[in-house]
């Protein structure tokens, strides 16, 4: 199948494919007059790929992991379960990042909705206090 065609059929654009090629992630045969084609095979490659880029994994992080996926043996295994473990690691930091980074936006709000409640009191006092003087 052709470029469009694989792009179609896995919800990726024709220019991440293109891309996940220039990273050494899919390959496609080529035509005497240079375009791609692909197999069949290739829609499960691309839906792995998307799942692992949905991840957050970066692209070099996915080629290390592909041998493994490829041309599975012990040493490829090994590696992949190295890879994966400081890839865990890395996104449980990136969670605890965010996770701070959320309780301190909610304390925000919470001072900030406290601070409107005061002025709106304030506020109306004020008109309270005009209306009767």
């Amino acid at each position: 199948m052709r470029i469009g065609e694989l792009a179609r059929r896995t919800g990726a654009s024709v220019r991440s494919l293109r891309y996940y090629e220039e990273q050494g992630l899919l390959a496609s045969a080529r035509s005497a007059s240079g375009q791609r084609h692909y197999t069949e095979d290739q829609v499960a490659r691309v839906e792995f790929l998307q799942r692992l880029y949905a991840a957050g994994l970066s692209s070099r992080t996915i080629a290390e992991l592909l041998p493994c996926v490829d041309r599975p043996s012990e040493e490829n295994s090994e590696a992949a379960l190295e890879r994966l473990s400081r890839e865990c690691e890395r996104l449980s930091a990136h969670i605890e990042g965010l996770i701070s980074t959320r309780e301190s936006l909610q304390r925000l709000l919470e001072e900030t909705r406290a601070h409107e409640d005061r002025r709106r009191r304030m506020a109306a006092g004020e008109s309270a206090a005009a209306a009767g003087g």
